[in-house]
């Protein structure tokens, strides 16, 4: 067999050696995922309620955005900022960006082979020629050549490459946080715009009531039926309405441009609300007996872990550091001073190069990075069960605060019926001369503020529902 050959069938053996060392076993420790640093359940201290199965459960999870809003309007608002975000985009491009870094790592494991071709030409001075008279030098080369390879005998390159991977699953676990966070964002500006404009409606049915009540009583006040106490105390409310009007028509415009950057563009005029429905989201089957596994699908948590197995592979690079790494190069081509002669008999040329690299001394260099490594991964195990503990923390928050909100806006219902018949009939006493004016003003101010209870309580249910969707990682599975 002649030597070309044989030097061809050593670079094809190599890169079969390769591939098939691929699928070997790296020195990375076994990864086992750490327990979660949380209670099995949310309880409370309220009476006993039925939890639901864990498939009911874990459909809080993956029930898609579209199935939790059922308002049309907000609906197509969040369709909106899922689109031109640019947040959302950035995160999308993040998941681009990492997933070709996985594949530059990846390559890694394949030999690479690259074809070459080259001209030259110089002229040689006689006094350089070895024939005393000048020469005219042409040389053309073709070859196939098998870049520099490492064979990666003890894993280095694969652990490499899976941490790469993980850092490629745990940006797109990010992409997806920033999703569910934003679809929640757009949710909550939505319901405190919505809020505001009915606080504004209702500052503005106030200021009417103000100012006919100012009115009256400036008649009253010309026959000498009242006095300009009582009339300076009725237009003082009617300017605090002013103030109201103008503090919650700024609020609302405000809000207006609050959306729009959460949307990444004008959000049109017909889908913007004009006051809150209770009939904006629902979500069922959600109790504090409820299993904290639901947790383990929240993307920050996915995300978390996808970080640790990443520093948990590095660990298997920084123990092959340990061992010999053998690097091959080497090439198969053809050279002639005349390019007719390019590939004609004796033109042949090939080169074979392996090395092997053996760690001796470093003064500790590699132990270092070991240690780093292990570093790595136990920060990495503290920041996933942190993350865990918060999440969990939410959800016990929004579980607690919707475990009162009914009650709290039942209340301030009732409040609101107290103050409004106290003002009714402190106004029939009043012009029936048995009340002064000043219990008419004490019972408008409370009704005023206990209609804008009302609005408040009824945007924290609101937004307690959007809070507990996100913070159970809600719209996981949403497609668009």
């Amino acid at each position: 067999m002649k030597r070309p050959q044989r030097i061809l069938i050593i670079l094809c053996a190599s890169s079969s050696l390769a591939v098939a060392l691929s699928g070997c076993s790296t020195l990375a420790p076994s990864y086992t995922r750490p327990d979660a640093p949380v209670p099995a359940s949310w309880q409370q201290d309220a009476a006993p309620q039925v939890v639901a199965a864990d498939s009911e459960q874990r459909s809080v999870a993956e029930r898609v955005w579209q199935d939790f809003y059922l308002d049309p309007r907000l609906q197509k608002v969040i369709a909106l900022g899922l689109t031109h975000n640019r947040d959302l985009r950035v995160a999308a491009l993040n998941v681009e960006r990492t997933q070709a870094q996985y594949q530059i790592q990846r390559a890694a494991l394949i030999p690479g082979v690259d074809a070459s071709g080259a001209a030259g030409f110089q002229r040689v001075p006689a006094d350089f020629s070895s024939t005393g008279e000048a020469q005219k030098i042409h040389q053309y080369t073709v070859g196939l050549g098998l870049t520099s390879y490492e064979l990666d005998l003890f894993g280095r390159l694969r652990s490499l490459r899976d941490q790469a991977l993980e850092q490629y699953l745990a940006t797109e676990q990010a992409q997806q946080s920033a999703r569910i966070s934003l679809v929640a964002q757009i949710a909550t500006g939505y319901l405190t715009l919505a809020a505001d404009r009915e606080l504004l409606h209702l500052a503005e049915e106030t200021l009417k009531t103000q100012q006919e009540s100012y009115q009256l009583i400036q008649r009253r006040f010309e026959v000498g039926a009242s006095s300009e106490l009582d009339l300076r105390q009725a237009q003082t409310q009617v300017e605090s309405a002013r103030v109201d009007l103008v503090r919650f028509t700024t609020q609302v415009a405000q809000d207006e441009d609050n959306l729009n950057l959460l949307v990444g563009a004008q959000v049109p005029a017909d889908l913007l609300p004009s006051a809150l429905t209770d009939q904006v989201a629902e979500l069922e089957g959600v109790t504090p007996g409820l299993s904290s596994e639901v947790l383990l699908t929240r993307p920050d948590i996915l995300q978390a872990e996808n970080l640790l197995k990443g520093y948990n592979a590095n660990i298997g690079a920084a123990r092959a550091a340990y061992f010999p790494r053998i690097t091959l190069v080497g090439d198969l081509g053809s050279g002639s001073n005349e390019l007719s002669g390019l590939f004609s008999s004796g033109s042949g040329s090939w080169s074979f190069m392996p090395r092997i690299d053996l760690p001796i001394f470093d003064a500790g260099v590699r132990a270092a990075q070991l240690q780093v490594a292990e570093i790595d991964r136990d920060i990495a195990i503290a920041q996933y069960e942190k993350t865990i503990q918060t999440a969990f923390r939410e959800v016990a928050d929004t579980l607690a605060q919707r475990d009162n909100v009914e009650r709290q806006l039942a209340a301030q219902l009732a409040l609101r019926d107290a103050t409004e018949r106290q003002y009714v009939l402190a106004r029939e006493r009043y012009f029936k001369g048995v009340d002064s004016h000043l219990d008419v003003l004490d019972a408008q101010r409370s009704l005023y503020s206990a209609q804008q209870g009302v609005v408040d309580v009824r945007l924290v249910r609101l937004t307690n529902l959007v809070s507990l969707y996100k913070a159970l990682g809600g719209g996981v599975k949403a497609g668009s």
